[in-house]
């Protein structure tokens, strides 16, 4: 996009991992806001013995999914990823396919990017007695294993790697108490229903309920009305040139 709607003046929560603002701070930027990151997690690898023989034994599945681009990330630095003729590689999002893309994997990714969506693709629906390699964290995408298994399929989980929760800094709350003071100003780009959580355990509900809200799927989109909020927009992907040009048409 050459020119992009300005968002000048508006300031942008990133509850992203520790370390993984800068895609978000790039394409804000170029709208002339400003990211306020706020972290409640930091990743952690998970390369103990257990887990690479459990990634070996998933991605030697009829199909494999990844529930995240850090699941691809994590992935790939415990083994080389290569899929073999005729198996199903299927991410839940457009940030997943395209870790999968730079790993050298074409991948297919559903054009909702939640559970649902991906449970909806074709190659998820016939699988009684096939193998699903499920690449993923703990804790995460709770609806996939149960229906893939309910449905038929044998499911070969992979834990490769953590969400370890972190503090937010006393700056960084700071900062954000400072940006709630003119809150119609005041987006958040949600990507994970724990993170929200975090940030609502450090900080009023009524405080944060007049900001605008972005997400990349129904589900989050779902997830953020339940807490209180109002304003909210849904994306076409979870790139951060997508969420900020939803938030731009949604909110400006």
């Amino acid at each position: 996009m050459d020119n992009p709607k300005s968002l000048h003046g508006w300031t942008v929560l990133s509850l992203r991992p520790r370390g993984q603002h800068d895609g978000l701070r790039a394409a804000a930027s170029r709208r002339g806001a400003r990211v306020l990151a706020l972290s409640p997690f930091a990743i952690q690898p998970l390369a103990e013995p257990d887990h690479r023989k459990a990634l070996k034994q998933a991605l030697a599945a009829d199909i494999v999914i990844w529930t995240s681009p850090n699941a691809v990330r994590a992935a790939a630095a415990l083994q080389p990823l290569k899929a073999r003729r005729g198996q199903a590689w299927l991410a839940v999002g457009s940030g997943s396919r395209l870790a999968l893309q730079h790993a050298g994997i074409d991948a297919r990714a559903p054009s909702r990017m939640d559970s649902e969506g991906l449970l909806a693709m074709p190659e998820l629906q016939d699988i009684r007695g096939r193998s699903i390699g499920l690449v993923t964290a703990p804790g995460g995408r709770g609806l996939l294993a149960p229906t893939l298994a309910k449905r038929g399929a044998k499911v070969i989980r992979a834990d490769v790697y953590a969400r370890q929760p972190i503090a937010f800094s006393a700056r960084a709350l700071t900062a954000l108490d400072a940006a709630l003071e003119s809150p119609q100003r005041v987006m958040m780009v949600l990507s994970s229903q724990d993170a929200l959580q975090r940030l609502l355990a450090a900080q009023t509900a009524s405080a944060l309920a007049p900001i605008a809200v972005i997400v990349a799927s129904q589900r989050l989109a779902d997830i953020a009305r339940q807490s209180g909020f109002r304003r909210i927009a849904i994306a076409s992907s979870a790139s951060p040139a997508a969420l900020l040009q939803a938030a731009a048409n949604a909110f400006v």
